[in-house]
């Protein structure tokens, strides 16, 4: 079986089969953040859609970061490591991308066990 949440005609944020948990890109809400900002802000999502889904950021599996500058991969990786418990980095990628907002500095997906 699979689970939607908060589905709308283009997307839903979160589905979950088979014990994992896959969110949409989650993005900033205030665009006039700066990228630490902005980071911190998608990561508090990422966190709050987690437990929606009953697991929390230990239990990542993979992680895909969309910057908009690779300029700003320093300061993001700043928000990152804080966020990240030790011993729990999960797998990653992070790439440069034209975001669908101009505003947005940086899009995360995450993927989770449950």
């Amino acid at each position: 079986m699979i689970q939607r949440f908060d589905v709308g005609q283009r997307l839903s944020e979160m589905a979950i089969h088979n014990g994992a948990v896959y969110l949409a890109g989650q993005v900033a809400g205030n665009t006039a953040d700066s990228i630490c900002g902005q980071t911190r802000q998608v990561l508090d999502e990422v966190d709050a859609l987690l437990a929606r889904a009953g697991t929390d950021k230990t239990r990542i599996l993979r992680a895909e970061i969309f910057l908009k500058d690779m300029n700003d991969f320093d300061a993001m990786n700043r928000v990152w490591d804080e966020w990240v418990p030790a011993g729990h980095a999960p797998p990653r990628a992070t790439v440069q991308a034209q975001l669908a907002n101009p505003g947005w500095l940086v899009e995360i997906v995450v993927t989770a066990a449950v």
